[in-house]
């Protein structure tokens, strides 16, 4: 596999035969957890970008894969609040880049699911009758998502007090920052599915 160069600083290239190995890597982990495998290789290769951006056939070149291929990859990724899709100044060719805290993203939409599946078990409870082994299972099954859902809001506050102490940076492209990327929140209503 034959990776476009880019530099890493002004006296050297990157190694990209190591680079192309990490994105296949960690292509191979997404996938093992459930995703699909080109929306998995297109979000490795855009991490492992200088800039956390790339046009469809940049990306297409570096993993030697169709623009169709890409494009289908690439609508999953911006389903999911992974990607955002750009167009190149004064050209009609579109860009895909990386969210700015793109695990920000993948953690608030989770959570609106977690508390769309929270409201589905309760009901379910109710519905079963509340005193029945399966009432009991529903509703204990509501109150662990109820649990994950005030967890998941208090390691996100953690998490950004501790980028905020450590004086992490909050520019664009590959940095991930320490606000929340627009249009996303704990308990956000979006009902887009979650990577998994």
């Amino acid at each position: 596999m034959r990776w476009e160069y880019e530099q890493v600083n002004d006296q050297q290239p990157r190694d990209e035969a190591a680079v192309a190995a990490f994105v296949e890597r960690f292509a191979a982990d997404l996938i093992e957890a459930g995703m699909a495998r080109m929306p998995a290789r297109i979000f490795a290769c855009l991490m492992a970008s200088e800039e956390g951006v790339l046009s469809a056939a940049e990306i297409g070149r570096r993993l030697q894969v169709s623009p169709a291929a890409v494009s289908g990859g690439v609508r999953y990724l911006a389903t999911v609040h992974m990607v955002s899709r750009e167009r190149e100044p004064g050209s009609r060719r579109e860009r895909y880049r990386l969210h700015t805290d793109v695990w920000y993203s993948v953690l608030a939409q989770r959570d609106s699911t977690v508390n769309r599946w929270s409201s589905s078990l309760r009901f379910g409870a109710d519905v079963v009758g509340p005193g029945t082994p399966a009432g009991e299972r529903l509703a204990d099954s509501a109150d662990f998502m109820m649990f994950l859902q005030e967890e998941l809001d208090n390691l996100l506050e953690r998490w950004h007090a501790r980028r905020a102490a450590a004086g992490a940076r909050t520019g664009s492209g590959g940095s991930t920052g320490t606000g929340a990327p627009a249009g996303t929140g704990t308990g956000g209503t979006s009902t887009a599915p979650p990577p998994a």
